[in-house]
């Protein structure tokens, strides 16, 4: 019997308690997370494997447009979801330009967060809640 490998997702966030909070909220979604506090983490963390999905911060040590740049150079095909704190229309161009698949502008609503991972990793969006 072949048993399905979750897909994976790679947190990037330099802040502690947000990187936690994160990790916390996207667990029930049957994913296998990863996490690296700054860009240089991240890039090892890809050149050893893969994920299915990135999500990163912005602003952070070995962070900003040209870390992104260098992600999607190593994972052409993975998808980036961006959040930034410190954001504008000047900065989601050229984000989206070095290769973010999505932008988010902080605070992130995890209900819009969840609903972009499960459509960029399954092709579908969440199931409307219950109630």
């Amino acid at each position: 019997m072949k048993t399905e490998q979750k897909s994976v997702l790679l947190i990037v966030e330099d802040d502690h308690e947000m990187r936690s909070l994160l990790s916390d909220e996207l667990c029930d979604m049957d994913l296998s997370i990863q996490e690296a506090r700054d860009g240089d983490e991240a890039l090892q963390r890809i050149t050893d494997r893969i994920p299915d999905l990135i999500l990163t911060d912005l602003r952070m040590p070995a962070g900003g447009l040209d870390y992104l740049s260098r992600l999607r150079v190593l994972a052409p095909v993975c998808p980036i979801i961006l959040m930034t704190a410190f954001g504008d229309a000047q900065t989601k161009s050229s984000a989206i330009k070095a290769g973010a698949t999505l932008y988010f502008d902080k605070p992130v609503r995890m209900k819009d967060l969840r609903q972009a991972i499960e459509r960029l990793i399954h092709g579908r969006t969440a199931a409307p809640p219950i109630g």
